[in-house]
């Protein structure tokens, strides 16, 4: 039986178990998970029905791959403390911002076979985007695995790693974004007198039912964009004052931003 074994049971380690679980992709007594909070971690096994393991090293000698769930400021300390269970037939899956295939393998011993993923939030809902680079000695049954995992909880990207340095201000951090203008959104419903819950629901509706619309169709957003502003119309006045507010450039320059600090936090 392929074990995968999940070092961290926060809120991403612990919707990509739940998704595999919902989607039977994988079966309970086949992932073993590990947390530094004790109580958590027994508390999340037994409502899960996976098994718990008693530190880092026993999961990782129990598991045939490992993915790595952890805090960036505590990632390569964990890594450094497995490294001896590490072995080549192991394959490691970092889902921690920052984190290089190239410090994956320096902190772990370089034995292993190594992959990096980046999910974002989305996953908590089975609708995330995860962005995968495959290390040089990854395999292909390694890569099925992978898309086991994370497209249980959305869709997945496969990428060169230097590409995946440009994704997070794009799928990472863009939910926060994206909640940012439905709060906005809300707030100006509110103002014309809709109730708090009610403008939530619609303005939320709109973006994921625009979303799928751009998914689905392929047709090019200004396109779809076109197709909601008649002319003389509410809709293209409401255009113009986004344009004349410089909205696209501000989200723009705020990616622009989020990737800058992406890269200082990886550097460091």
């Amino acid at each position: 039986m392929y074990t995968i074994g999940f070092i961290g049971t926060g809120n991403m380690g612990g919707a990509i178990i739940k998704g595999m679980l919902n989607k039977n992709a994988v079966s309970a007594g086949s992932i073993v998970v590990y947390d530094s909070d004790v109580k958590k971690l027994e508390l999340f096994a037994s409502e899960n029905g996976v098994r718990a393991a008693k530190d880092n090293q026993e999961l990782a000698v129990l598991s045939d791959a490992v993915i790595l769930a952890v805090k960036p400021d505590t990632a390569e300390g964990v890594l450094g403390g497995i490294k001896g269970q590490l072995t080549g037939s192991k394959l490691l899956i970092s889902i921690v911002l920052g984190l290089s295939l190239e410090r994956m393998a320096a902190a772990s011993g370089g034995l292993a076979r190594y992959v990096r993923c980046m999910p974002n939030v989305p996953a908590l809902v089975n609708a995330g985007m995860a962005c995968v680079a495959m290390g040089s000695g990854a395999t292909e049954a390694d890569r099925e695995v992978v898309d086991r995992v994370f497209s249980a909880v959305g869709l997945i990207e496969f990428m060169a790693e230097k590409d995946l340095e440009k994704v997070t201000p794009l799928t990472g951090s863009s939910p926060a974004y994206v909640f940012v203008m439905i709060e906005a959104m809300a707030d100006a419903a509110v103002m014309a007198g809709l109730p708090r819950a009610l403008s939530y629901r619609l303005a939320s509706q709109a973006v994921l039912g625009s979303a799928k619309m751009a998914l689905e169709t392929g047709r090019h957003p200004g396109e779809l964009k076109d197709m909601v502003c008649s002319p003389a119309g509410s809709t293209i006045e409401a255009i113009r004052v986004l344009e004349e507010k410089g909205f696209r450039s501000s989200v723009i320059e705020a990616m622009q931003a989020c990737g800058r600090r992406a890269g200082e936090i990886a550097t460091k």
